[in-house]
């Protein structure tokens, strides 16, 4: 094969290569959007009451202000190891 021969076939490959990944790529977004749809229909948020959504938002508020003198301890820890201000 000459070196022209040789160049062609490596552009054909890439082409057809990148090809089949593009089909796939589309094709695997398809079916995420197709899954995405089906569980939104079945499985919507309204099903939650209200008082469930507080609940959730209190408790999160609540681990945080758990958390926050955990977390100042830890930094204060740090800059005195590492003898910042």
């Amino acid at each position: 094969m000459t070196e022209k021969e040789l160049f062609l076939e490596g552009v054909n490959l890439m082409i057809s290569g990148m090809g089949f990944v593009m089909v796939f790529l589309l094709l695997l977004i398809g079916a995420i959007d197709t899954m995405s749809k089906f569980i939104n229909r079945f499985l919507s948020r309204t099903e939650l009451q209200p008082e469930q959504l507080k609940s959730t938002t209190a408790a999160t508020e609540d681990d945080l202000e758990r958390l926050r003198p955990v977390i100042v301890a830890a930094i204060a820890h740090y800059r005195r190891s590492k003898g910042l201000s």
